[in-house]
């Protein structure tokens, strides 16, 4: 089944915003484009996937995203993660994809066998939408549409809720799927104390991420996380 998946990015110079108070803007910035590069990564490396699109209206993000299966579709509204995806899922109708995955650039962990294994999972069982939540049951770190345009995305704050909802009133076949390394995206503090967490216990996967966490637990940023999402 032809399958693109669909990255939305921000620029890196002003993303993240609410880990200002613990991080520095270079920091910051080094940390969200070390998590996009392991994201691309970890999707160029998923078999289930024909192509790439990332969303966005930042040069520097664009340049990032080179290389074979990916496409830069210009984000000319800026107006969310949400409106984002609908660009991607415009393209996706328009080339003849038959299902479209919706993954934030802010999940590093991502691993592309068990990815592998959620679409064929769902082709086999005629899933129409199927829903990955965070780490706090509550907000959505994937979504995958078959086909696409029969489903409108909803990202925020209560967004797996409201796309169950959803899914229920279109009467589509839908479920949520567990999948762990899809679990970690960072909004706040808390977000990358657990996400540190893991990737610390871990050697395997993110490596640019977990490059970029080095560094900044050598300027001290690690106890700074921790004290603000303890805070928190």
């Amino acid at each position: 089944m032809r399958t693109l998946a669909i990255v939305p990015i921000k620029s890196f110079d002003v993303a993240k915003q609410r880990l200002s108070e613990s991080l520095a803007s270079g920091g910051r910035r080094s940390l969200v484009q070390a998590m996009f590069s392991d994201v691309l990564g970890a999707l160029r490396r998923t078999e289930g996937i024909e192509a790439i699109a990332v969303v966005t209206a930042d040069a520097e993000a664009a340049s990032a995203a080179t290389g074979e299966r990916m496409v830069v579709l210009h984000d000319d509204r800026s107006a969310g993660q949400s409106a984002a995806t609908e660009i991607g899922i415009k393209y996706a109708l328009e080339r003849g994809f038959q299902r479209v995955l919706l993954v934030p650039g802010d999940t590093p962990l991502l691993n592309p066998p068990e990815l592998d294994e959620l679409l064929e999972r769902c082709e086999r069982d005629g899933v129409g939408v199927a829903i990955v939540a965070d780490r706090h049951g509550t907000g959505t770190n994937g979504l995958l549409i078959t086909p696409p345009g029969t489903f409108d995305p909803s990202f925020g704050p209560g967004s797996l809720e409201r796309h169950l909802a959803q899914a229920r009133e279109r009467e589509l076949v839908h479920r949520v799927e567990a999948l762990s390394s899809l679990e970690h995206d960072v909004d706040t503090p808390g977000d990358l104390a657990a996400l540190w967490s893991v990737v610390a216990d871990s050697r395997r996967g993110a490596q640019r991420t977990r490059g970029a966490l080095s560094q900044l637990d050598r300027a001290g940023a690690r106890e700074a996380i921790v004290g603000a999402a303890v805070e928190a």
